[in-house]
């Protein structure tokens, strides 16, 4: 058989060139196109493969199996031991941890970034990188560079006993000075070195400061522990000497009879409009049992009292709080009434003369206070801190702290006969108490639930309606399993983040919430249904409030800062 080139050679120059060119393969790099490939039975191989756990083996091993070499490259994921596999921390395998901060990293990154070189950590503290800049620098990173700067272009701390003017005092308020501008990298970077050697020599320099004078210490007074009173109305005491505590009796409605005993309505008029500022209103509420009083609080940290029946003017503005007040709340018989701000302050005031008599200090912010009907010197309040804490006013001591929330304290709402109180937080949850005792007794978190922002009991004593974050109304049971009522479920108004006050009628009939369109919606207690609604403002209605002892008579408020009488 002969070869296809032998056969058609064409001459004797080819057959000369063929040695060279065979020559010339033979020196380059060999490539292998088909690699030797294991003959062995995969069957055979599969039965010999075992679990490392296993202590017995089901195949008889051949010896030419046991002496065989292991084949293949040694797995990179092995400890040195070689007998368990690393556990896997990133995508690609496993990464050593470098002993290294985040400030560290953080710092040299941005050194790289903005000068072209870094510190390498594993080689201690050898520069890598663009090393022309590093001798420039001196081998600073941008925190030493930027400490050097701040040092240079400080202003001047100036002369303690000069107040104002030229050369006065500024201390750590020193700014630092705009005026001067560097193009020049390399001009910065040795007048920072400059700078450096600067700083070295006065620091070893003794300073002595100014003495110090009496001017330079004229402080301020304290507002916040300074309560004003102011009387607005028009004659303090009335022919017999009484002040405005003592409810109108020659009127056409009985102010001491019980509440509840009549029919209520739905208001449609507007009677009468109070002005207490600018600012939105946070909490209205009557005064108990006659209800001819009505207790304002505002954004701008005053409270308002005004008359409900015979001449409805302002009576008595209380000046206390440096920031706006979150919540009031009377006490039983009307005598006092608190009041919690965000300046932290809690303050017992008197209604009838406009006095303070009382603080009390926390370090969160008070949400809301709830004085014990049953107790007029007790009183309950939650704060921002996730705490409801318990006072007496007789001591002003705290007497019990109710700590399980998870989140600030919306509600507190006394029931069964004053022995227990429901609390609802910013958690998305409602807990049950005992009263002075720190351990839930109830506690009802659902993943549909949304915050409850506001309570109203009804006048039976056995549910209590919340104002939802979830644009509607709900009902939970105020006896022994606090379950809620899905029958009652109210809506058809918005609420769009606001905490609106919900209130339900004396007779327990009607349901009645403000909205973030200006509008007041009522529902009937037994239906669910909206009965009725009508605009009561331009802006959101954050509170509405019930009068008792009228059968028809509703007080609104809102972010305008008008507080509204309707019948």
């Amino acid at each position: 058989m002969t070869l296809l080139g032998e056969e058609y050679a064409s001459s004797d120059e080819e057959i000369a060139a063929r040695p060279l060119i065979e020559a010339s393969k033979t020196a380059a790099t060999s490539i292998i196109a088909a690699p030797e490939v294991s003959l062995d039975d995969p069957m055979r191989l599969q039965m010999m493969l075992a679990k490392p756990t296993d202590t017995s083996v089901t195949y008889n091993v051949r010896y030419e199996d046991i002496s065989k070499p292991a084949q293949g490259p040694p797995n990179p994921f092995k400890t040195a031991e070689g007998n368990a596999l690393k556990r896997k921390n990133v995508l690609t395998g496993y990464a050593e941890e470098a002993a290294i901060s985040d400030a560290t990293f953080t710092n040299q990154h941005r050194t790289f970034q903005s000068r072209g070189f870094a510190q390498e950590p594993n080689t201690n503290g050898a520069l890598v990188g663009d090393m022309v800049a590093a001798g420039m620098y001196g081998g600073r990173n941008v925190v030493q560079m930027k400490s050097s700067r701040d040092r240079r272009k400080r202003q001047k701390k100036g002369d303690s006993s000069i107040l104002e003017g030229e050369g006065r005092y500024l201390g750590p308020w020193a700014r630092y000075r705009e005026d001067e501008q560097y193009e020049d990298e390399e001009a910065l970077a040795r007048e920072e070195l400059a700078s450096d050697e600067e700083y070295e020599e006065e620091s070893l320099v003794p300073h002595t400061a100014a003495p110090m004078n009496k001017a330079g210490t004229d402080y301020q007074d304290d507002l916040s522990n300074m309560e004003t009173t102011e009387f607005n109305g028009s004659t303090q005491y009335d022919y017999q000497g009484r002040t405005y505590m003592h409810a109108p009796r020659d009127i056409d409605i009985d102010l001491y009879t019980e509440s509840g005993a009549e029919k209520n309505y739905i208001p449609k008029n507007l009677i009468h409009t109070w002005k207490h500022g600018s600012k939105p209103i946070n909490a209205i509420r009557f005064i108990p049992s006659t209800n001819h009083l009505l207790l304002s609080a505002s954004a701008d940290a005053k409270i308002k009292l005004f008359d409900v029946y015979r001449d409805r003017e302002l009576l008595r503005t209380y000046n206390g709080h440096t920031k706006s007040v979150s919540d009031i709340c009377f006490s039983p018989s009307g005598a006092h009434f608190l009041s919690a701000s965000f300046d932290r302050a809690t303050k017992l005031w008197d209604t009838e003369t406009g006095t303070s008599t009382s603080r009390f200090t926390h370090t969160a912010i008070p949400h809301v206070v709830k004085f014990n009907p049953s107790n007029p010197h007790e009183f309950l309040a939650g704060f921002s801190d996730k705490k409801i804490l318990q006072y007496d006013t007789r001591s002003g001591q705290m007497t019990q702290e109710y700590d399980h929330h998870l989140g600030p304290i919306n509600t507190i709402t006394f029931c069964d006969q004053d022995r227990r109180f429901i609390t609802t937080s910013d958690d998305k949850s409602l807990r049950a108490w005992e009263l002075n005792i720190n351990v839930p007794i109830k506690f009802i978190a659902e993943p549909y639930m949304y915050p409850l922002v506001s309570a109203a009991p009804h006048p039976s004593g056995k549910s209590v309606a919340f104002q939802s974050g979830d644009n509607q109304i709900v009902v939970y049971a105020s006896t022994d399993r606090f379950r809620q009522n899905r029958k009652k479920c109210f809506r058809g108004h918005n609420t769009s983040g606001y905490a609106i006050d919900v209130a339900i009628s004396n007779d327990g009939s009607y349901v009645a919430s403000g909205d973030s369109g200006g509008w007041v919606c009522f529902w009937d207690w037994k239906t669910s249904k909206m009965y009725h609604k009508f605009r009561a403002g331009e802006g959101a209605v954050t509170c509405v409030q019930w009068n008792d002892q009228t059968s028809s008579r509703v007080a609104t408020a809102g972010l305008d800062g008008v507080i509204k009488y309707w019948d």
